[in-house]
């Protein structure tokens, strides 16, 4: 058993998205367990280092559906994640060919398993789509400390991912759904492995430069803004005692009533 976690988006990427037939066969055992249903057939549709694994999915019963899988330990940003790329796959079909489509989201928090339909309504409250129509299915890498007979087929699967290396091990080593998958991670070598974690930290690493490029335009753009407050104010000031100049007030009445001393009004109107 190889000691790699397929828990994180760029190894799951790696390993279930590349273009080859062991890669397509364990995407269709991990994803009958998930989805609960016979696939049949599975095209990844966005082969790369996007590290997002997009899908078309076909059943035994002839159906079809669209399909985004991510991986994200912040479950904020995994709902925002999931509604958009649940969007963007609804929207890159045509009106007359509409799937269902959904994202399957692991994430590293507590609650075991939750789904979300979304739902859209018209004016009149009336679903403008079928339920079930737009859903994520969120899924835990936690809380699998139960033995492994007491784990549904979905645990199990998410414990093989998670790679949870202890007595449980003969376990996985004896289930037929897991080794399809485990025969995929047996072709990859010890160089692709090593190859998939380089490529991980890079992606990272440009992302963390991103988020603190973005953090420190943020800060920047807010220091203008209060300079800009500023400046405003100081012109209002300026206006205001101008006005009450014209007015007949003394600088001493005007420093009077705003609470300032005269110095400070002698500089405003300077």
């Amino acid at each position: 058993m190889r000691s790699a976690n397929l828990l994180n988006d760029f190894a799951f990427k790696y390993v279930f998205g590349e273009d080859c037939k062991e890669a397509n066969d364990a995407l269709k055992s991990l994803l009958t367990v998930f989805l609960e249903r016979k696939v049949v057939n599975v095209h990844v549709t966005n082969v790369g280092v996007d590290p997002i694994l997009e899908a078309f999915v076909e059943f035994d019963d002839n159906t079809k559906m669209k399909l985004a899988i991510l991986i994200d330990q912040n479950i904020i940003k995994l709902h925002r994640l999931s509604e958009y790329y649940l969007m963007r796959l609804f929207g890159s079909q045509e009106e007359y060919d509409l799937n269902p489509c959904q994202v399957i989201a692991f994430y590293d928090g507590k609650e075991c398993e939750f789904e979300i339909d979304l739902q859209f309504r018209n004016d009149n409250g009336i679903l403008l789509f079928p339920d079930g129509m737009l859903k994520i299915s969120v899924y835990s890498t936690q809380n699998l400390d139960k033995s492994y007979d007491q784990m549904n087929d979905k645990e199990k699967m998410v414990y093989f991912l998670n790679c949870r290396d202890n007595g449980k091990t003969k376990m996985i080593e004896n289930d037929e759904v897991i080794q399809t998958v485990e025969k995929r991670v047996e072709t990859i070598s010890d160089d692709g492995w090593k190859k998939i974690i380089e490529d991980f930290q890079k992606l990272h690493e440009n992302e963390e430069r991103m988020e603190l490029q973005l953090e420190l335009e943020e800060a920047q753009k807010q220091v203008k803004d209060a300079q800009k407050e500023v400046k405003e104010l100081n012109q209002e000031r300026v206006l205001m005692v101008q006005m009450m100049l014209k007015n007949g007030m003394s600088v001493s009445q005007i420093a009077k009533s705003l609470s300032k001393s005269e110095e400070e009004i002698m500089k405003w109107i300077s």
